[in-house]
């Protein structure tokens, strides 16, 4: 007997974000939709951006994990479209993000469809983030670049710790 939709989405809650573990990659928002095919147990997932070096190790995990709970036969889909949002982050695991000492993306960043918006969201200008560490708004932007592509490094004039600010895509 297949296992339930449901029952299915509470087995992908404890897949970690493979570059994160302390997410899921349904906190992400990275799973959307669960269904079944006829006998195929279908999982779409939508990387963080196109390019995503982890999408194939989310993939694997999701198949691992499955499996392991006798769930097949299984298929994953990649949908790139709608593009993935920090929207879609929930707001437990941007409270797991901070604990972790990753600054969430701050509200209202994502991504809207606007060329400037987008911009000026890329740009980082006028972006008030705070230490995940000590809470202080007191910060910068120290490198575009952090640990992953999908992070930026900040740095908090306050209590002088650098972080990580995943980034609004």
């Amino acid at each position: 007997m297949k296992p339930a939709t449901d029952t299915i989405w509470e087995w992908l809650a404890d897949v970690p974000d493979p570059e994160i573990p302390v997410v899921s990659v349904v906190d992400l928002g990275i799973v959307r939709d669960v269904r079944q095919d006829g006998e195929t147990t279908v999982v779409a997932i939508t990387p963080t951006y196109s390019g995503c070096p982890a999408t194939s190790v989310i993939a694997l995990d999701i198949e691992t994990h499955l499996a392991a709970k006798g769930v097949g036969p299984l298929r994953i889909e990649t949908r790139i479209s709608p593009p993935w949002t920090t929207d879609w982050i929930t707001d437990d695991a941007r409270e797991k993000l901070r604990a972790y000492g990753i600054a969430p993306p701050v509200d209202g960043t994502a991504a809207d469809g606007r060329i400037v918006t987008r911009a000026l969201r890329m740009s980082g200008a006028n972006l008030t983030v705070a230490c995940p560490r000590c809470g202080s708004t007191h910060t910068e932007e120290v490198s575009r670049h952090g640990s992953t592509p999908c992070k930026a490094a900040w740095r908090c004039r306050d209590c002088q710790e650098p972080f990580d600010y995943f980034k609004c895509l």
